[in-house]
């Protein structure tokens, strides 16, 4: 099988495939690149090509990839000063509350 076949793969993981890399477009990653990201992705979860109805069939991929969202997030307000995030947290609250006072009366 030539590298870049695609024969191997499910129909669920060419629909994953397919998501992932219209998202990347979407941000505005070039088609090729968005593509080469989105089928490394897919191998990153399910581990390649699966054949479809065979052992693991119907099995749980766990989406390790997705899962990195969690571990990247806070890098921004990691840069911000104590000040600014206490500013954003007081001005939340307000909101919050004004939210809160406005939904009891109505």
């Amino acid at each position: 099988m030539p590298r870049g076949d695609k024969s191997k793969y499910t129909d669920k993981q060419e629909r994953k495939a397919d998501h992932i890399a219209a998202g990347y477009e979407k941000q505005g990653v070039g088609e090729k690149e968005a593509e080469r990201r989105a089928w490394a992705t897919v191998n990153k979860d399910d581990g390649g090509g699966k054949n479809p109805g065979g052992s693991g069939r119907g099995k749980d991929t766990g989406h390790p990839a997705a899962h990195k969202g969690g571990e990247k997030g806070g890098k921004a307000s990691d840069n911000r000063s104590a000040a600014a995030r206490s500013a954003s947290a007081k001005k939340a609250a307000a909101t919050r509350k004004r939210n809160a006072e406005h939904h009891a009366n109505g």
